[in-house]
């Protein structure tokens, strides 16, 4: 192409941008000139959307973190319709020594057990004192509680009763440990649903002031409270708690280090106001929408603060470096927004784009999260860019005093680069290919127990009743046999027990519940207790009678139907396991499915609890995440070309933007190695935020091109301009990540932590890569830029 045919589009380009900066410079030179009204038409603004802030509350069942369409909350669902409610909360008890068989400890069992009943919503009580023990009474069948009065205990009635205990199979190791060291009481709740998180304090908290009162009268037992219902407590109550520390902490670190790095009281004032405004119309705005406040949203007003910093901070360090070139504060304000105007609009948009993505999360909570937090970056780069130029306007500014003194620093960085930018290239390269390596050492793996830090009350009571019980792991399997009655068919019932002997023969397997051992000790039962009887009966007839002997001699509340359903077509089956990972045990569902289709096709099968829920959710959100990455990157990618106007700058942004992930997680697999919820989402979360610093290095490289500079030139000016505003920023930001590892949330924390080392990685490439990138390979005429 000569010259003469390329001067008409050269004229056409100068004219587009001629027009966008007059009309920037109207819309600028109008909020300068009408700061109170800008001001006051945004309070109003704020006031209306910060109204539905009234409307939020928290919920913490575990629920949340499925939606409506997954498979395993369905399966859970129905197999809770069809049998009792598995909603439970599991009291543990341990003496200080000795074991629970002595007359103090079977008297507090005996007592709590009946207190327990008294809990709000409980629909049964469990315990070792109220195990309906069977035994022959001539040709009668004499069904009673285990220990039914405590006036009754003497030496020899607590050895029956510790040797009835210990040889039960529906006891050990689910209502006592093989020792006799500990013991549980398990209440089953059945909640209205009407309010959950009310329904779930109301039956944690009588259970928790329960143990409370009993711990003052035996004061050398411990007591531990877990299962379903302390779960949910849990959850919400962290929610609840990193609301009320972590925001203030961070709040106070920002304002800590406005007024360190920005050396100005305006500036940070200025930034404050943009950061309250920003999150108040965001919660209002959720309020209003009727998004509730979770594990995960909690975290919303942290993260908006560190994003809204890092947009108020390119603006006030370019005003500031245009201040101390000696411009007026109104001039230094243009100078700014002229220059952050299209990188800031940018910056958020990707970062909103990359919010967006969560979306397509298969976790509910997750997507709120995303919403929440996209929605709050475009306001606080609408208030930065309207309302923090009033502000600005308005408030006695001037030049940082170690303004010149930083200036000179990056200067020097962008001299080594320079010098150095041939060794830099390739050693960068090696560095970033060696850390994406160690990525396949991440493995994905979701166990709700450890959602919790280890110093978190509720994780160290499941880990002590995991230690002797099985506590928190357990998979319910349903069997049908296909008609009425069907469990009293000998076949069936044999087909029962084959499978639960098979559990109980798998290495993770602690207990197995099954009604093919009630059957079992009937049959004994009305053959005079002989041990020789201890099998099925041999005949339908003869089950179904045992069966309804048994039935019509229990007391309300502790029937079969936990194990069988109305009309007797099924049973359930529950395997209590060790604490595994979500691989094994979706692998241990897999292989029990698969052993009653190979053995037992003419029964339908199915499985079902909350720890599979959790153990598919992390395969299945991260399978999700990884579609939309590509997605992500093909937006971000096509803005960044149209902001820059260079198909040339937007193919050069791709790699500093997807590294920082690949080594953040590359890094993480060499730290951990374990991929939970909160880190499945962090890259598509993360790419967004990364983006900000190569666009407004890029801009203002750009900018120096165009201006005629060379590359050496450029890059030195863009270090000068907008270098300390990116080292600012990204203090801000890994410092407000890392503010969610004080969460006792390990969603949280390590999702902060991950975040943190992305950010800071991204900010190494951008300084070290980014600009030898560019001196190699952006050789082209500075000419032709201009």
């Amino acid at each position: 192409m000569d010259a003469y045919s390329y001067q008409p589009k050269l004229l056409a380009g100068l004219t587009k941008q001629v027009l966008e900066q007059h009309m920037r410079q109207r819309w600028l030179s109008w909020v300068l000139a009408h700061p109170w009204q800008v001001l006051l038409s945004t309070a109003l603004l704020v006031i209306l959307m910060s109204a539905g802030i009234s409307k939020l509350a928290f919920r913490g069942d575990f629920r949340i973190f499925f939606s409506a369409e997954n498979p395993q909350l369905q399966a859970f669902e129905q197999m809770q319709d069809e049998f009792n409610k598995t909603d439970n909360i599991l009291i543990g008890v341990a003496p200080a020594e000795g074991t629970v068989f002595s007359a103090d400890m079977l008297t507090l069992l005996k007592q709590l057990t009946d207190a327990a009943w008294q809990t709000p919503y409980s629909i049964r009580v469990d315990s070792v004192t109220n195990f309906q023990h069977t035994e022959a009474d001539a040709d009668d069948l004499l069904v009673e509680d285990l220990l039914l009065d405590v006036s009754q205990l003497n030496t020899d009635k607590i050895a029956k009763i510790e040797r009835i205990a210990l040889s039960e199979p529906a006891l050990v190791n689910r209502l006592i440990s093989t020792d006799g060291r500990v013991a549980a009481i398990n209440i089953t709740v059945q909640l209205p649903e009407q309010d959950k998180n009310k329904e779930v304090f109301d039956a944690y908290e009588y259970a928790r002031q329960l143990t409370l009162q009993f711990k003052q009268q035996y004061p050398q037992t411990e007591f531990h409270l877990a299962g379903v219902i302390a779960m949910n407590h849990a959850l919400a109550y962290e929610a609840e708690h990193d609301a009320r520390t972590l925001i203030p902490f961070m709040f106070l670190a920002i304002v800590l280090m406005l007024a360190l790095l920005l050396r100005s009281v305006s500036g940070a004032a200025a930034t404050i106001v943009i950061i309250a405004i920003t999150i108040t119309s965001t919660l209002g705005l959720a309020g209003w929408a009727g998004i509730f406040l979770s594990t995960a949203t909690v975290n919303v007003p942290t993260i908006l603060m560190t994003l809204a910093v890092a947009d108020c901070v390119h603006i006030i360090a370019s005003m500031q470096f245009a201040l101390s070139q000696g411009e007026q504060k109104s001039a230094a304000i243009q100078y700014s927004m002229q220059r952050n105007l299209v990188p800031v609009f940018i910056t958020s948009s990707t970062t909103a784009i990359g919010f967006l993505t969560l979306n397509f999360s298969e976790v509910p909570i997750l997507a709120d999260l995303g919403n929440m937090s996209a929605v709050g970056v475009m306001l606080a780069c609408l208030f930065s860019l309207v309302v923090l130029p009033a502000l600005l306007q308005l408030l006695p500014l001037k030049a940082g005093k170690q303004q010149q003194q930083k200036d000179s620093l990056m200067d020097a960085l962008a001299g080594f680069i320079i010098r150095r930018h041939n060794l830099l290239l390739p050693a960068m390269l090696i560095l970033m290919l060696g850390f994406s390596a160690l990525i396949p050492l991440n493995k994905i793996n979701d166990e709700a127990v450890k959602y919790f830090a280890p110093e978190t009350q509720f994780r160290q009571s499941m880990d002590f009743l995991d230690q002797h019980l099985s506590a928190s792991a357990s998979v319910d399997f349903a069997l049908h046999s296909g008609e009425s009655s069907g469990v009293n068919q000998p076949e069936f019932i044999a087909a029962v027990e084959q499978f639960s002997n098979w559990l109980k023969q798998q290495p993770d397997v602690i207990h197995v519940n099954t009604v093919s051992d009630t059957f079992k000790r009937l049959n004994q039962n009305m053959h005079g207790d002989d041990p020789a009887y201890y099998k099925l009966p041999a005949q339908q007839d003869e089950a179904a009678q045992y069966l309804l002997m048994y039935e019509m001699s229990l007391p309300y509340g502790l029937d079969l139907n936990n194990q069988l359903n109305l009309d007797k077509s099924a049973t359930r089956i529950t395997a209590s396991l060790k604490n595994m990972g979500s691989k094994e045990i979706t692998q241990f569902e897999q292989s029990a499915l698969a052993y009653l289709a190979n053995h037992y096709p003419q029964y339908q099968a199915s499985a079902a609890s909350t720890a599979l829920m959790f153990g598919y959710i992390g395969e299945r959100n991260m399978a999700s995440m990884l579609k939309t990455l590509p997605l992500a990157l093909v937006l971000i990618s096509l803005l960044l070309i149209f902001s820059l106007r260079s198909w040339r700058m937007g193919l050069i942004s791709l790699l500093p933007n997807i590294a920082p992930a690949a080594i953040g997680f590359g890094i993480w697999g060499w730290y951990s190695g374990e991929i939970n919820l909160g880190l499945s989402v962090v890259a598509s979360l993360s790419l967004g935020i990364i983006v900000d610093d190569t666009v407004h290095f890029l801009a203002k490289y750009q900018h120096a091109r165009q201006e005629g500079r060379d590359a050496e030139a450029a890059v030195r000016y863009a270090f000068n301009s907008v270098g300390r505003a990116l080292w600012i920023t990204t203090a801000v930001l890994v410092i407000g990540f890392s503010v969610l590892m004080l969460s006792s949330f390990r969603l949280n924390s390590d999702m902060g932590l991950l975040t943190a080392i992305i950010i800071l990685t991204a900010l190494v490439i951008d300084f070290l890569f980014l600009p030898a990138f560019l001196l190699k390979f952006d050789t082209k005429d500075s000419k032709r830029h201009a």
